[in-house]
């Protein structure tokens, strides 16, 4: 089979698609024919040289990716070779064929065709296992999205809005916003030439932001805290503004206020289960009847997977960038 392999870290032009050897899918897992993947930040660092795959994973750059299953490695007996899937991955989605963990595995929603299928699953678990599972956003509650026109945020939009609370997002352009605001958005900020904190504390009525799901990391570490509401609860998922920050100890207990900082990809095998198991009880039933959509920017071979690559740091898309064999 063909995948996209880096064999030696760097920019755009370090991936390279060559011929490899097909997986062998192991106990408990099953070997899926890839019918498209996903682009992620976390690409462009392993790419970069600075995310390794977790022990275990596949050493080829992909969160996620969609497809058809088409062999069953021993003790499977909940999947069929032909079912439709898409899957949350350690690694590997730039491939042909990937194997993956059952418990990983998520049957194409209902209404989605299945290449459109490889955008959700590192998205949706990413937010639910968040919002959602950690910072625990309630109807009527406000939640900040920083990045709001990224896959991330234009999901986040999406289920923070069909659970009944409000959403405000930052983004860099009129396009981006006006995009977010037509997957229901309500607080629209460009952080090129507007104060967060003074946004949303006005849309808010003063009260601030009861969940921040933040990209940036340090650079915003200080802002976000003064965007808070009283036990707010700020959720760092990304580092692109940097990995340290001042934390002001006292603005934080004067706020009951929380930080939480987690990452995905090396969580234990029995975590990334529960996080999918609660995705596909409580998202997939949105997405099958229509509340909630994928939104694909742009489809790349996944032999050009540079291109893709370029867009994604270029950061003119809005949602997500996917790849096809």
């Amino acid at each position: 089979m063909h995948a996209v392999t880096i064999p030696e870290p760097g920019g755009p032009e370090a991936l390279v698609w060559a011929e490899v050897p097909v997986p062998e899918p192991g106990e408990g897992e099953v070997l899926v024919e890839v019918a498209a993947s996903a682009v992620n930040r976390a690409d462009i660092l392993q790419r970069q040289g600075f995310y390794d795959p977790p022990p275990g994973a596949s050493p080829y750059p992909g969160l996620e990716c969609s497809g058809r299953i088409s062999a069953l490695g021993p003790g499977v007996n909940t999947w069929a070779v032909g079912d439709e899937v898409c899957a949350l991955l350690g690694g590997g989605g730039y491939a042909e064929q990937v194997a993956v963990p059952t418990g990983q595995l998520l049957p194409v929603p209902e209404g989605i065709d299945i290449r459109t299928a490889a955008s959700l699953p590192e998205v949706t678990s990413t937010i639910w296992s968040n919002v959602f599972m950690v910072a625990h956003l309630r109807p009527g509650e406000t939640l900040l999205v920083h990045g709001g026109g990224s896959g991330i945020g234009t999901m986040a939009i999406q289920l923070a809005k069909a659970v009944g609370a409000r959403v405000a997002v930052t983004a860099g352009s009129k396009e981006k916003l006006e995009r977010c605001a037509e997957l229901g958005a309500d607080i629209l900020i460009n952080y090129r030439d507007q104060d967060f904190v003074e946004e949303v504390r006005a849309g808010t009525d003063g009260q601030g932001a009861d969940v921040i799901l933040d990209i940036i990391g340090a650079k915003y570490l200080e802002q976000n805290i003064k965007a808070l509401a009283v036990n707010g609860r700020l959720a760092i998922i990304g580092l692109q503004g940097g990995r340290k920050g001042e934390l002001n100890l006292g603005a934080l207990l004067a706020k009951r206020a929380a930080v939480t900082a987690t990452s995905l990809r090396a969580r234990p095998a029995a975590e990334k289960t529960a996080i999918v198991a609660a995705v596909r009880e409580h998202v997939w039933p949105l997405v099958s009847d229509g509340r909630v959509r994928p939104v694909v920017d742009s489809t790349v071979p996944m032999s050009r997977a540079t291109d893709a690559h370029r867009a994604m740091e270029e950061s003119t898309h809005v949602g997500k960038i996917l790849l096809t064999p």
